[in-house]
């Protein structure tokens, strides 16, 4: 069983996924393989010199991730070039990791899990939840941003409402970290139960 774990910038999804994975969920985060398929030498890191030049790569090779971020949240038709470049792949390395890894569950972060083609790959949608204000608070002590940047970057994503709108269960990570792990235990048992089940 396959749980697709999501929720906006700075909602605690790194948090919550860390609890499963003490627990010892198997846990396959597509940020982590989204920063593994834009390193040096990599077919898409090719195609994103040819769509955007070279004001998005450093001199090492690598992608400039603040570079991008900057032009991404602030032109939606670049951030759809880029999506088109990176989704499938990261879409693809997911399946081969998910196959390979086995566990009774596996969480799978997706940070935009509500824009992206894994939504079809996930049989159940997990949602971390917390108040915007929260996010932005969180989002300003992380990235030393502005308070417009932060709310450009909320704006961009997927809203609250439609996050939870796509949500099977939902996790509120308000700050209380005993209170987040204690519906992480919580729904490791219903999942536990469930994918027993399904055996």
């Amino acid at each position: 069983m396959r749980i697709g774990l999501t929720g906006g910038i700075a909602s605690g999804k790194s948090t919550v996924a860390d609890m499963f994975a003490e627990l010892g969920v198997v846990v396959i985060d597509t940020d982590v393989i989204a920063r593994e398929v834009v390193q040096p030498g990599e077919p898409a890191i090719d195609e994103i010199r040819a769509e955007f030049g070279d004001r998005l790569i450093l001199a090492s090779g690598e992608l400039d991730r603040a570079a991008m971020r900057d032009l991404v949240f602030a032109d939606a038709p670049a951030r759809g070039k880029l999506e088109a470049i990176l989704h499938p792949r990261i879409r693809e390395s997911t399946v081969q990791q998910a196959e390979a890894a086995g566990g009774e569950y596996q969480l799978i972060v997706v940070p935009l899990l509500a824009e992206s083609p894994i939504r079809d790959f996930v049989d159940r949608i997990l949602v971390i939840d917390c108040q915007e204000e929260m996010q932005i608070q969180r989002l300003l002590a992380r990235d030393a941003g502005t308070e417009k940047q932060a709310r450009r970057i909320l704006a961009a994503q997927a809203s609250r409402e439609q996050r939870l709108a796509i949500a099977d269960d939902v996790i509120l990570n308000d700050g209380d970290l005993e209170h987040a792990r204690d519906q992480v235990r919580t729904l490791h048992g219903v999942y536990t139960d469930s994918a027993r089940q399904r055996q």
